[in-house]
């Protein structure tokens, strides 16, 4: 195959370590590690120090021992490994709902996808992954620190800027109908506050057939999301859904689910776009439809009077925070890694 027809990133997935590789290591009592590869540097603990040199040009997979006999096996990050560990200003979309979104969206390599909003780049990496270099991403997000934290942690992933990525500045739903032609978008997601304000921008811009899903925290947003799509007409039936994963410890007869899991982390709901002119299908068994008024929406919002991130229960992120994430992103591309720090969920030694 030739560097031309390699897809984008695929070559820093293989091969020998190199410089500038981001490597997670693991310990003998499952203590992990991510480290950049530094010519002539080190990684030490209190039980002693590993070379960067005893690593690079090593098989990934192999496994070394530091200068007092501590051992470790070193591999590339994944990319669930990457997004929980990257810098972030916004809460980051889970490699569980990722996943799912990718799937049940049915996001194909070439499609045409928009999504909104980008947050960290942490859903946008599983985007770009799915739609391949030939596809297209479009991000809107309103709040440029966001914007730049996510270009940072796509460009560390991917080794530089994705051909199929672009980003705008802006509302959703005054952008989208500015920069995508009508019934032009396979797939939208949106991962926001109040995803109910643009049906109209979604119905616009996304082709019969075309797949809308919606990433929302409370069962409030999810409630109210479903049946203005219910009574918008033009989309089918919504699906809702969540994702729990619990993992387990197996050794020998100790065969038990594992004291913690991710439980939690926000609702799916997707609907598809139906013919122009077309109204939807109303099943014939459903729950009495509720009916929101003006002060429904502003029950949860405190005095603002609107839905937003302290009316929901989001922890709202200080400049100085996004600021900070910001510049730690745009270091990461500069070095080609991150430096070196714990696993996120892991204790440093």
């Amino acid at each position: 195959m030739s560097s031309s027809t390699i897809p984008h990133g695929a070559d820093q997935r293989r091969g020998p370590l190199r410089p500038g590789e981001r490597v997670q290591l693991t310990d003998e009592k499952g203590r992990m590690n991510t480290i950049t590869l530094t010519p002539g540097g080190a990684f030490h603990t209190h039980r002693g120090f590993l070379p960067h040199d005893d690593l690079i040009g090593a098989p990934e997979g192999c496994v070394v021992t530091n200068t007092i006999g501590h051992k470790y096996q070193a591999l590339r990050p994944l990319l669930s490994d990457f997004v929980l560990s990257m810098p972030r200003g916004a809460a980051v979309v889970y490699p569980k709902d990722a996943g799912q979104i990718v799937t049940m969206a049915d996001i194909f390599p070439g499609a045409r996808v928009v999504e909104a909003g980008v947050g960290s780049g942490a859903l946008s990496i599983s985007l770009l992954r799915a739609v391949g270099d030939g596809g297209y991403l479009h991000s809107y997000e309103r709040r440029e620190e966001f914007a730049d934290i996510a270009r940072g942690n796509v460009e560390t992933f991917f080794g530089g800027p994705h051909p199929a990525w672009s980003v705008s500045i802006g509302d959703f739903q005054d952008e989208v109908v500015k920069k995508e032609q009508p019934g032009s978008v396979d797939h939208v997601v949106l991962d926001m506050l109040a995803p109910w304000e643009c049906l109209d921008a979604v119905a616009t811009v996304l082709a019969p057939g075309g797949v809308w899903i919606n990433y929302v925290a409370t069962v409030t947003q999810l409630s109210r999301t479903a049946e203005a799509i219910r009574a918008d007409g033009r989309f089918t039936e919504p699906a809702s859904w969540e994702s729990m994963v619990r993992g387990w410890h197996v050794e020998g007869l100790a065969v038990r689910p594992d004291h913690r899991m991710v439980a939690h982390t926000g609702f799916l709901l997707t609907a598809r776009r139906l013919a122009e002119g077309v109204t939807g299908l109303t099943p014939k068994r459903r729950p009495s439809k509720t009916e929101f008024a003006a002060e429904d929406g502003q029950a949860w919002a405190g005095d603002a009077g609107a839905w937003n991130a302290e009316g929901i229960g989001e922890r709202l992120v200080s400049d100085k925070k996004l600021r900070r994430a910001a510049k730690d992103a745009a270091s990461t591309v500069q070095r080609g890694a991150f430096k070196d720090t714990p696993e996120a969920g892991q204790r440093p030694e």
